[in-house]
């Protein structure tokens, strides 16, 4: 079902107060995130193999139960690498929806300032739900496809659906409300949709294009599968996302200058999901190229069972966790409510197990509440506990980060790690450096004690922290030296189980998804990294033996950690110990 909505009412004449949108993956680029060189090299020692395509016993989109022992479904090949003979799950239904054709077409050029941008009134939907598309043009008519991500041959997406055609209006200032700085948009609905039956579980973009200018505009849905019993969840983390979100010169970070405030102090306290992405943020789709498209392009790649949703449908449903034997956290997941957080901590000790694919994870503390559009839709975020009126009446909820205000509960004790800091703008990453490797994730790599995946490393970054309330079976797999704008750090790749429970790998570095990505040359730069020699086929095979060895269910039952953080750090403190790190 699609429904266009005639555009109507009087174009408001208000000058819209839009200014120089925040570009993310530009600040990721100025630290050294962006992906570089083109080309792929297979590790020393690992061969290139074909072989069968590996079948498993998941039929329907989402459903689970896939499992399957060897190869990868890409001839073998995992980065560049030979995957081995070890348990892989693999969903029949995600093999056979990445052997349809792929197209470029669900690229865009872009747009100019109100040529052509929009929102949901769902940041995810299932099949049967109507959407409602708000779009915003200069243009009479717009159209709209609704593109499935994936890998397609590595051309990234496939055309699911053309929505038609819809009138096109220019819509109302967002309104503005003071205090908490929330900017908001009340627009008038362009087209409602239904999610189609035949539409499978995964990210998606609507293309919105307009003609005879050629403008064209992404629009992000994540559509999800409520009774999937996949092995793994793939969680977007579209809280931050948000947060981010400069959309009409307000973010959680930053406002405009003007009456003598600091950008910083005039930023919001509470963001809307009611608002576009800025165009100048990846065309729409905020941080989901640079910390999310890479994992996604390799699990579709290799078929393997894993099912889709938002941190909102945590939030929302924190009992399917039960379903799954393994959540996956993407590059940036940093924003969490007392939900998100307590279902995880619970869900682990139960034998959940969760690979923590970025940094700066579960830091800040949020509360979720309505908009007109739907429940929700604002996310609120003080910062400063002496700021929210939560304080001293409900201090559980005050939204400081997590380890600070009344009720400190630092993400250590779920992640294993904590937050440091990032690097300076501009310098280049640290190396990731090796000093387990004869730990289980590194099979298959080659890599040897004090090997160093170059540029691999940051920009933001945790580390293990004796003095924090942190694990005390902490295994670390790398301990990296990094400089950030405190000074002189360690980055640590980690590992600890709960005994009787699941187990909790962290990579320790924001830069671990975004170096995934090995399709060197079909899709375009600078915004789809390309690979990185020597690094990504490493990685690759990392993330798939971490993938493998968490879908078998609770970690601590066949891969207890074995701890050794007293090899880097000095008992009770969050010093150094004195140690030498290839």
């Amino acid at each position: 079902m699609t429904e266009h909505l005639a555009a109507s009412g009087p174009t408001d004449p208000v000058k819209r107060r839009q200014g120089q949108p925040f570009d993310r993956r530009s600040f990721l680029r100025g630290m050294g995130v962006a992906a570089g060189a083109a080309g792929a090299a297979a590790i020393g020692g690992c061969n290139t193999s074909s072989g069968d395509r590996p079948r498993g016993s998941s039929a329907t989109p989402g459903s689970g139960g896939g499992h399957t022992t060897g190869t990868s479904v890409s001839g073998g090949r995992a980065g560049g690498v030979h995957l081995g003979e070890y348990d892989l799950p693999i969903a029949d239904w995600l093999v056979e929806e990445n052997q349809r054709p792929g197209t470029k077409d669900w690229l865009v050029s872009g747009t100019p300032h109100r040529g052509i941008e929009g929102f949901l009134d769902h940041a995810s939907a299932k099949a049967g739900d109507v959407v409602t598309l708000y779009a915003d043009s200069r243009a009479r008519q717009i159209s709209v496809r609704a593109y499935r991500l994936g890998w397609y041959q590595g051309f990234g997406g496939r055309l699911v659906a053309d929505l038609g055609h819809a009138k096109a209006r220019e819509q109302h200032e967002p309104t503005f409300t003071p205090g908490i700085n929330m900017v908001e948009c009340h627009w008038s609905p362009t087209m409602r949709f239904e999610v189609g039956a035949d539409w499978p579980p995964g990210y998606y973009l609507l293309r919105l294009g307009t003609s005879p200018q050629g403008w064209s505009q992404w629009v992000p849905l994540l559509v999800r599968d409520d009774s999937s019993r996949a092995a793994l969840v793939v969680q977007s983390s579209v809280t931050t996302w948000q947060a981010y979100n400069l959309y009409g010169e307000y973010s959680l970070y930053l406002g405009p200058s003007a009456g003598g405030g600091s950008e910083a102090a005039n930023r919001s306290r509470v963001v809307s999901f009611d608002r576009p992405y800025p165009p100048g943020w990846e065309d729409g789709t905020a941080d989901l190229f640079g910390n999310e498209f890479p994992l996604l392009a390799l699990v579709e790649r290799h078929g393997v069972d894993v099912t889709y949703w938002t941190d909102l449908d945590l939030h929302e449903r924190p009992e399917l966790l039960a379903n799954h034997k393994c959540l996956v956290s993407l590059g940036h997941d940093e924003y969490w409510s007392s939900t998100m957080r307590f279902a995880c901590q619970s869900a682990l000790e139960r034998g959940l197990n969760i690979a923590f694919l970025g940094a700066n994870a579960c830091y800040r503390h949020i509360r979720l509440d309505a908009s007109p559009t739907g429940e929700n839709r604002r996310q609120v975020c003080y910062k400063d506990a002496s700021e929210d009126p939560f304080l001293g009446k409900d201090n559980a909820e005050v939204t400081a980060n997590w380890g600070e205000g009344p009720v400190p509960r630092p993400e250590s004790k779920l992640i294993g790690t904590e937050y440091q800091a990032f690097m300076p703008i501009g310098s280049p990453l640290a190396d990731l450096v090796v000093t387990d490797p004869g730990a289980w994730i590194f099979a298959g790599t080659g890599l040897k004690s004090g090997s160093r995946l170059r540029h691999a490393n940051g920009s933001e970054f945790d580390r293990y922290s004796p003095s924090a309330p942190s694990p005390a079976n902490v295994q670390i797999f790398c301990h990296s030296p990094i400089t950030s704008v405190l000074g002189a750090s360690y980055s640590d790749m980690a590992y600890y189980t709960v005994k009787g429970g699941g187990g909790v790998f962290a990579t320790g570095t924001a830069s671990f998804v975004n170096r995934l990505f090995d399709n060197a040359g079909v899709l375009p730069k600078p915004f789809i990294p390309g690979p990185k020699a020597g690094v990504t086929a490493p990685l690759t095979r990392v993330t798939l033996n971490v993938m493998a060895e968490l879908a078998k269910g609770p970690a601590s039952t066949h891969r207890p950690s074995t701890p050794n953080w007293d090899r880097f750090y000095k008992a009770g403190s969050g010093a150094p110990a004195p140690v030498d790190v290839p």
